[in-house]
C-alpha cells in the first residue's frame, strides 16, 4: 500500500469515525427541550460562503466567527466548538481532493498531520471547559492574529516559498512543532489555514504542497477536537449542522469549477469584518469582566 494510499484510508476512517460522533452530538441531551435542530437558510448560506472560500485558501474560521457574531446566532462561548464540528466535513472533502492532486513528501506529510491532531486534542480539552470571557478574549486576539495574516496575502508579503516537497534535519522537527502549536491553537478559532502557508513557506517548501498539509492537518485534527466538544456539549447543533451541509457543496463548487479567483479585494473586505468583529468580542470580554466585579463588590457589601 502507497502511502498516498495509505492517507486516503485513514482519512475515510476519519470521516466514519466523524459521523459517529456527530450522531451522537445531534442527540438531545437527557432532559433537554426538542427544539428543531434543522439549519436555516442564513446557516446553510454561511457554510456555502464560508467553505467556497476556504478552498481557495482564505480560511472559514474567521468569516463564520464575524457572520456568527453579527447576527448573534450562536453563544460566544459555544462559536470555537462549533467551528470545529460544522466545518470538518467539508475539510475533510478538501483533504480527499488536494491529497490526490498535489504531491508531497510522505514522511514530511503524514508527521506534520500527526503532530496537528495531537495539538488539537490537547487544545480542545482546555477549550471546551474555559468560561464565556475567556473564549471571547481568546477568540478576540486569535481574529486579530487573522486578520494580520490575511492583510499579508492581500499586500503579497507573505514568503514565496522554494521548491521542496519535503522537509528534513532541523526544518523537518521546526515543522512538525510549529503544526502542533497551530493544531492546538486551531481550537480556539485561530484558523490553521494561513499560518501553515506561511510556515511551509518560511521553512523552504513550494507553497502549493501547503494545500494537502494545512488541509490534511486540520480534516484530521478537526473530528478529534469535535469529539471533544461533543462530549462537552460545547457547541451548536444547529449552526454546525448548517455549516456542515451547506459547506460541502461550495467545496465541489471551489475545487472544481471556479479553481481560482482574484481574491485580493475579498481578503481586504475580510480584514475589515474580522477586526470589527475582534473589537466587538473584546469589548465583550471587558464588560462581562467589570460585570463580575461589581457582582464580587456587591456580594462583599452583603456580608
Amino acid at each position: 500500500m502507497t502511502a498516498k494510499l495509505l492517507l486516503l484510508t485513514a482519512l475515510a476512517a476519519a470521516t466514519l469515525f466523524f459521523l459517529a460522533v456527530l450522531v451522537r452530538g445531534v442527540r438531545p441531551a437527557a432532559g433537554a427541550s426538542s427544539e428543531s435542530r434543522a439549519p436555516s437558510a442564513a446557516g446553510l448560506a454561511t457554510g456555502f460562503v464560508a467553505n467556497f472560500f476556504d478552498t481557495l485558501g482564505i480560511g472559514s474560521f474567521a468569516t463564520t466567527t464575524a457572520i456568527f457574531r453579527h447576527w448573534r446566532s450562536v453563544p460566544d462561548e459555544r462559536i470555537p466548538g462549533t467551528l470545529n464540528v460544522g466545518h470538518t466535513l467539508p475539510t475533510i472533502a478538501q483533504a480527499f481532493i488536494f491529497t490526490t492532486l498535489v504531491p508531497v513528501e510522505p514522511r514530511t506529510l503524514i508527521s506534520m498531520l500527526a503532530a496537528a491532531v495531537l495539538g488539537a486534542w490537547l487544545g480542545a480539552g482546555v477549550v471546551a471547559r474555559l468560561p464565556r470571557r475567556h473564549v471571547q478574549l481568546g477568540m478576540g486576539l486569535a481574529l486579530v492574529g487573522a486578520a494580520a495574516l490575511t492583510a499579508a496575502q492581500a499586500l503579497g508579503t507573505i514568503p514565496g516559498g522554494g521548491m521542496a516537497l519535503g522537509l528534513t534535519g532541523t526544518r523537518f522537527l521546526i515543522g512538525v512543532v510549529g503544526n502542533l502549536v497551530l493544531g492546538a491553537l486551531m481550537t480556539i478559532g485561530i484558523g490553521l489555514y494561513g499560518p501553515c502557508l506561511i510556515l511551509v513557506a518560511l521553512l523552504g517548501m513550494d507553497p502549493k504542497a501547503a494545500f494537502p498539509i494545512m488541509m490534511g492537518s486540520c480534516a484530521f485534527l478537526m473530528p478529534v477536537a469535535s469529539a471533544r466538544f461533543v462530549r462537552e456539549r460545547a457547541f451548536d447543533v444547529r449552526a454546525a449542522l448548517g455549516l456542515l451541509l451547506g459547506g460541502i457543496p461550495a467545496v465541489l463548487v471551489a475545487a472544481f469549477l471556479v479553481k481560482s479567483l482574484p481574491l485580493t479585494a475579498v481578503r481586504w473586505l475580510v480584514v475589515v469584518v474580522v477586526l470589527y468583529t475582534a473589537v466587538t468580542l473584546l469589548l465583550a470580554a471587558r464588560r462581562d469582566q467589570t460585570a463580575q466585579i461589581v457582582v464580587g463588590t456587591e456580594a462583599d457589601v452583603a456580608t
